[in-house]
């Protein structure tokens, strides 16, 4: 089969080109997919950073004020015993037998109340 027209299949080529649209080469893909998801994992972190940040201050202010209204409590108590025992010295040193008993008891059961803290601080820490 001889062809007559050399420029005719040339023709045909052009036309394959121009109705075809261009696609973006496989490594452009790559690098905008890279992207983006290096713009995710970004996000992301900033996000679950963020969330636990603003629990741990929760948690802190929290924390302060449970031990603020705990020494109050305290110091309300050994004024009430001292009135009752007529001895301030007595009001307080009750007080003080009263926290020397909880934490022998905290340190007689420590092996048991480790696990259950130890949970709580790895649930707030993958909280989602």
């Amino acid at each position: 089969m001889r062809i007559k027209h050399p420029g005719y299949i040339t023709l045909l080529m052009e036309d394959k080109k121009e109705t075809q649209p261009p696609v973006p080469p496989i490594v452009d893909q790559l690098k905008e997919y890279a992207e983006t998801r290096f713009k995710l994992l970004k996000y992301e972190a900033i996000e679950g950073g963020t969330s636990i940040l603003a629990s741990i201050i929760a948690d802190l202010v929290t924390v302060i004020s449970m031990v603020l209204a705990f020494l109050f409590a305290s110091v309300t108590l050994g004024f009430f015993l001292a009135d009752i025992l007529h001895s301030y010295w007595m009001g307080f040193g009750c007080i003080a037998v009263l926290y020397f008993l909880i934490a022998m008891f905290i340190k007689i059961f420590k092996r048991h109340l480790e696990r259950p803290l130890i949970n709580i601080f790895i649930q707030k820490i993958f909280k989602r």
